[in-house]
């Protein structure tokens, strides 16, 4: 998934969002740091959503189901995976991904998975803990060959 797919996505599902957190446009304009204007535009249609709209929208609503069933998982990993590409970074815990997610390979210490939608890679430790995503399969099987000593 790019970064332009998952603004396509949220510009397509923003007014679902909106209804489903039961937001007035200007209550939600205001929330997400947007002029009436501009949301209703992003709603019709006529213009796609900034990637900082994005952001915003994903880091104030994860908890959407609406947000969560188009992205096929929590929304806040997507866009970190996309923002820090290829990159370790903070451990975070996760439900181990018993959803969204397909087992690639596994050792005693480390699990490669795939998300069934996005189709991006995270690499979680033996605790669950996430400690690498990218959407590039070849980097994400390298990573995870070098943390298991393969």
């Amino acid at each position: 998934m790019t970064k332009e797919e998952i603004v396509l996505i949220i510009s397509d599902k923003l007014r679902l969002i909106r209804t489903e957190a039961g937001y007035t446009q200007d209550k939600m304009a205001n929330i997400i740091g947007l002029s009436k204007k501009t949301l209703v535009q992003i709603e019709k249609g006529r213009v796609m959503a900034s990637w900082t709209a994005v952001i915003a929208i994903c880091a104030l609503f994860k908890d959407s189901e609406t947000l969560t069933t188009s992205l096929g998982g929590e929304p806040l990993e997507i866009i970190e995976t996309i923002a820090r590409e290829g990159i370790d970074y903070r451990k975070e815990k996760t439900l181990g991904g018993k959803v969204w997610w397909k087992d690639l390979k596994k050792d005693d210490e480390y699990i490669l998975q795939q998300n069934l939608f996005s189709k991006h890679y995270r690499i979680l430790d033996h605790e669950d803990y996430r400690i690498y995503s990218s959407f590039d399969e070849e980097n994400a099987h390298k990573r995870f060959d070098e943390l298991t000593g393969e």
